[in-house]
């Protein structure tokens, strides 16, 4: 089977093969103590990020992610943010992977990663960072070059916030699971809180439109306070 996926690889042609990753991807693992652990990839044009969280109760392990590009079979992350090692922040990991349609692998490693989606039926497939915000009437801006920045990555299906610092290498938190976008309103339903383990299993439901390619987000926080956010796609 290795043998035929990098003959696959091969007569891929490279824009194709980097394409092909785009979407979500989910692996199960047991811990030394019986738990069922489960980590969600996701893919969008040029950021990734991959979160370990407890499969049956949503308690977060840890998160990493940043930018991604291909050469071959070989992927090579910029690292932006790492709950396990900070250090790596600013760093550069590479890798060997293979991939079928439907199964992503890494080399040397016997765990395999089964696609949950391919970007769609989503509508905000994507890696966006919050360029703004209303409060009391008033829109703030927000500078996204600043090294503090939220963003948040989406598949078709699949959606994870991460708000971190490039420059302090500070790691703020997190929170994901899957959304739907239907006429007109965006829902959440939360797997994973890094802040508080109370909110996993929320649905959270906001209005959204698309304006000039600005995503504009309102509703009710998990806190149950009014928020107004815009989110901007990442170049």
């Amino acid at each position: 089977m290795r043998r035929l996926i990098s003959i696959v690889i091969c007569c891929l042609p490279l824009g194709l093969f980097a394409q092909s990753f785009l979407g979500a991807w989910e692996t199960q693992t047991t811990s030394e103590n019986g738990e069922q652990l489960k980590n969600v990839v996701i893919f969008s044009e040029g950021y990734q990020v991959s979160t370990w969280f407890n499969a049956a109760n949503g308690k977060f392990i840890s998160t990493n992610g940043g930018s991604w590009k291909i050469e071959g079979d070989t992927i090579t992350e910029k690292v932006e943010f790492d709950t396990n090692n900070a250090e790596r922040v600013g760093t550069e990991l590479s890798f060997k992977v293979h991939l079928t349609d439907s199964i992503m692998g890494i080399v040397g490693d016997q765990r395999k990663w089964h696609r949950i989606d391919q970007g769609t039926p989503g509508a905000l497939q994507g890696a966006w960072l919050m360029s703004g915000r209303k409060r009391n009437g008033e829109l703030q801006q927000r500078d996204t070059n600043r090294p503090r920045k939220t963003m948040k990555i989406l598949s078709g299906t699949r959606f994870q916030w991460i708000a971190y610092n490039t420059e302090t290498k500070k790691f703020m938190g997190t929170g994901g699971g899957t959304y739907t976008t239907i006429d007109g309103k965006y829902t959440e339903q939360i797997e994973f809180f890094s802040r508080d383990d109370t909110k996993v299993g929320l649905s959270l439901e906001f209005d959204f439109e698309l304006l000039d390619g600005a995503w504009h987000h309102s509703g009710l926080s998990s806190k149950k306070e009014p928020i107004y956010e815009i989110w901007s796609l990442r170049e």
